[in-house]
């Protein structure tokens, strides 16, 4: 490879960094009844804020809530997986087809 090929190949990995650190920053957030749920695009949880209006009738509505929590993990993480790839896709489809460089 030439040197401004390498010189490219260089910006597009500090590029596809700054990308990644910006993803990792992100605040992606979701509701459901009562529950609001932030996660960051690291996949790490943020808050967990339940609706201080919601009155706990029984057991019913603790299940209720974990249900809610889990449900809402879960939506997130499929969010930032979606916008993880469309972000990276760039870089991806670049590095893939340079034999598993990067």
């Amino acid at each position: 490879m030439n040197k401004q090929a390498m010189l490219r190949i260089k910006r597009l990995q500090q590029e596809m960094i700054q990308t990644q650190k910006e993803i990792e920053q992100t605040e992606f957030s979701a509701t459901s009844g009562p529950v609001t749920l932030v996660m960051l695009g690291k996949k790490e949880i943020k808050s967990v804020v339940i609706d201080k209006e919601f009155e706990f009738v029984d057991r019913d509505d603790y299940e209720m809530i974990e249900d809610a929590i889990v449900a809402l993990s879960r939506q997130l993480i499929s969010e930032i997986d979606e916008y993880t790839e469309e972000k990276m896709s760039k870089y991806t489809s670049m590095f893939g087809g340079m034999g598993g460089l990067f």
